[in-house]
């Protein structure tokens, strides 16, 4: 029995021990938990804040000056105290505090400080002010502007000149245009480039780039010309034009602007200079000049000859006064065209001779439905060449062009030449 009992008591004293254990571990996670919680605690209070909103802003602090009205974001109470005093009176902060529940700060009407003279003006002496700063002179030349007026200011072109004498080379910089009109009416904008041309003999043709929808285009494109001596600048002059690419037609001109060299210095170095762009000079004639052509219409064969012999009277499309024609050839079948030919160009003459041969083979028996259209052009590598004039050969043609045609169909095998006056391109 003695043994039995023993047992029983050892088993009643385990339970003890075990809640002993307990309590103690207990007590050690809490404090090592409570002293945890501390240590973050003080962390996050010596921590600055991620982000100031200053630089959003443009100068104006919306920084949260204070979350519990006692503790402080990121600094002690000394570099409070001096950012405080020099603070400005108008400066925004924002309380923390005061958000609403879905975390946005109530609408509250801020009271700025004006500014002294602002203070002291009456809204009389304010309104009278801002009569005064228009005055009814300005007013009365601003609505006097006619449209034709506006259209004439086609903006200002701005550029340098610049003689190297050790490469002998002349050097020209474009630098930009402002206020140039509008081209397109639907955007109100234009794609302008310039095409530069030195006068007289027009040997040295150069071009920009296109700057798409802009009416101040930025250039800042050199172009150094070399073999040219520096006494021979006097004699030059350079002709700019400038215009508007056009994707589906014949690009706009918007202007010109011609700068005779002579009486400009430029061993002294780099000069700057800007000008007025004015319209283009479109020099009328009494015509746009005549046509030297022969036919010959082979019936056996069914073949057209036709031989461009000279050109005469030209108008002076250029500045210079001299153009660079050479003619294109189209055959035309009922409307359609089925063949095209061009002859060489001929440099700097209004009275060109060209003594060119071209044979055509006719699609169908007789000429009633073919005809042949001649296109003058002038020749200008720096952009599309310009139509000088234009003639039409056919059954349905008016003047000398039906007559022409009239006669070869009626006399075949023979060369019928003739002189034909040309019409607008």
């Amino acid at each position: 029995m003695a043994p039995i009992a023993a047992s029983r008591q050892h088993f009643d004293e385990i339970p003890t021990v075990v809640g002993i254990f307990s309590a103690f571990g207990l007590v050690f996670s809490v404090s090592l938990f409570a002293w945890i919680c501390c240590q973050r605690k003080s962390s996050k209070s010596n921590k600055t804040p991620p982000y100031k909103f200053v630089h959003v802003l443009k100068g104006v602090d919306i920084y949260p000056e204070n979350l519990n009205s006692k503790k402080k974001f990121g600094a002690d109470d000394k570099s409070e105290a001096k950012n405080k005093s020099a603070m400005p009176k108008n400066s925004l902060h924002l309380d923390l505090e005061k958000k609403d529940l879905n975390g946005n700060f109530p609408k509250t009407t801020s009271k700025m400080q004006s500014s002294p003279n602002l203070e002291n003006v009456s809204p009389k002496q304010f309104s009278e002010r801002k009569k005064d700063s228009v005055s009814p002179d300005s007013l009365k030349s601003i609505t006097s502007l006619s449209s034709e007026e506006k259209q004439d200011k086609l903006g200002t072109l701005f550029f340098s000149l610049e003689y190297n004498f050790e490469k002998k080379a002349f050097v020209v910089n474009i630098k930009e245009a402002r206020g140039l009109p509008a081209m397109d009416e639907q955007s109100m904008t234009s794609d302008p480039y310039i095409k530069m041309t030195i006068l007289p003999e027009k040997k040295h043709k150069v071009k920009t780039r296109v700057l798409r929808k802009t009416l101040d285009p930025a250039f800042d494109e050199t172009f150094t010309f070399y073999g040219i001596p520096y006494s021979q600048i006097q004699d030059l002059t350079l002709h700019f034009m400038i215009l508007s690419f056009d994707r589906f037609s014949r690009d706009d001109v918007i202007g010109e602007v011609l700068i005779p060299l002579a009486g400009i210095e430029l061993s002294e170095g780099r000069m700057l200079m800007d000008r007025e762009i004015i319209k283009r000079n479109v020099r009328k004639s009494s015509g746009r000049g005549e046509l030297l052509i022969s036919l010959c219409y082979q019936s056996t064969t069914n073949t057209l000859t036709v031989v461009v012999l000279k050109a005469r009277h030209l108008p002076k499309s250029d500045v210079s006064g001299l153009s660079d024609p050479y003619v294109k050839v189209n055959l035309y079948h009922a409307k359609k065209r089925i063949s095209k030919k061009k002859t060489h160009v001929k440099k700097c003459t209004p009275n060109a001779v060209f003594n060119e041969l071209f044979v055509f083979d006719i699609p169908c028996e007789g000429l009633d439905d073919i005809s042949i259209e001649f296109l003058v052009l002038d020749s200008d590598r720096g952009s599309r060449n310009e139509v000088i004039g234009q003639l039409t050969l056919g059954s349905s043609a008016e003047g000398t062009g039906g007559e022409h045609w009239k006669e070869i169909c009626e006399y075949p095998r023979r060369q019928i030449a003739k002189w034909h006056m040309l019409c607008d391109g």
